[in-house]
């Protein structure tokens, strides 16, 4: 019954076959590397879209009970680690990429809270959303997806932990420390009400990646269909120690979400890269993107921004090597 649903349902494997034969149909040979390519990204490409529309809507619609001011006030509640886990959890059901995560970073910090709480909120909330729990389980399995998510919190409350304690608060700019959040009230919306809003998120959400997910699938269709299997396994696979950290460097010039990753990760499994090296080139991108780092640059000093890039560059080639040593249990 899982696989069917892992397969069918996530998976959607029914939607490749049924292009396979149309495309059959239509005189173009699916075994051939033009066919092949031309299967991959129709296939990826609606399947990203379909699953990304029903999972903003799910995830925007329980987004929407936690507004940044009900938010601020759930974390305020908390003190120590127990703060920096809610953090975390908190960041799986907001923005989708790093470069969104970045203005409510803002925001909780101005409100004053602890900064090893909202850089926990900035780790998890692009590493470890709802969305990447699906679609990593319609790609690898349950058992990757659940690991990757707990080991993204892990690093998330490791990394505030560790932010926390080395007291960098003067790191912040002051425009940040110095700003005042206002409390504005809430108003209790209706089912309705957060119907249209979870609507809204996915038109304006769709638009937005729209773009990455088409660059990430023809990426993915070239890597699939026409480099050769030697070629990965010699860069990334079991024979090259430094796999992990090499996929972690290239993900960081990128700019893309999970939407966008899905697709080369998947492509790049295929054709014999490791686990923990896909794993690790996803978190690069989804983390540390070049542009989320640009932007983060305004809100704090070079010093703390050297520290949160060290800190998570860490955590994603340990969980790389750590999936590289259990692939055979997970897969």
């Amino acid at each position: 019954m899982w696989t069917f649903i892992q397969d069918e349902i996530l998976g959607m494997k029914w939607l490749n076959r049924s292009i396979g034969r149309l495309l059959s149909l239509c005189g173009l040979d699916i075994e051939s590397k033009v066919g092949g390519s031309v299967q991959f990204f129709l296939y990826d490409t609606i399947k990203i879209m379909v699953l990304l529309g029903i999972l903003i809507l799910l995830i925007s619609y329980i987004q929407s009970f936690f507004p940044p001011e009900r938010s601020k006030r759930i974390l305020g509640r908390f003190n120590g680690i127990g703060a920096r886990i809610i953090a975390a959890l908190l960041g799986t059901v907001t923005p989708f990429c790093s470069c969104s995560s970045i203005p409510l970073f803002i925001g909780f910090t101005s409100a004053g809270l602890p900064l090893g709480v909202t850089f926990s909120f900035l780790i998890s909330s692009p590493m470890v959303d709802l969305g990447s729990l699906v679609l990593l389980m319609s790609i690898f399995g349950w058992k990757v997806a659940i690991v990757y998510v707990v080991l993204g919190l892990v690093i998330a409350v490791a990394g505030g932990t560790l932010i926390e304690k080395l007291h960098l608060e003067n790191q912040v700019q002051e425009f940040i420390r110095n700003g005042k959040a206002m409390d504005l009230p809430q108003e209790e919306l209706h089912f309705m009400d957060r119907i249209k809003y979870a609507w809204e998120q996915v038109t304006s959400t769709a638009k937005k990646v729209f773009p990455y997910v088409l660059i990430g699938v023809g990426i993915g269709a070239v890597i699939h269909n026409w480099i050769p299997e030697d070629w990965i396994v010699s860069a990334l696979g079991s024979n090259n120690p430094f796999g992990v950290v090499i996929a972690t460097v290239l993900g960081v010039p990128m700019y893309a979400d999970i939407f966008g990753t899905i697709p080369i990760a998947e492509a790049l499994l295929s054709k014999g890269a490791l686990l923990g090296v896909v794993l690790s080139f996803m978190m690069g991108v989804t983390t540390l993107s070049l542009p989320s780092m640009i932007m983060l640059k305004k809100a704090v000093k070079a010093k703390l921004l050297g520290i949160f890039i060290a800190i998570c560059s860490v955590g994603i080639i340990l969980v790389g090597y750590f999936f590289n040593a259990i692939q055979n249990l997970l897969i």
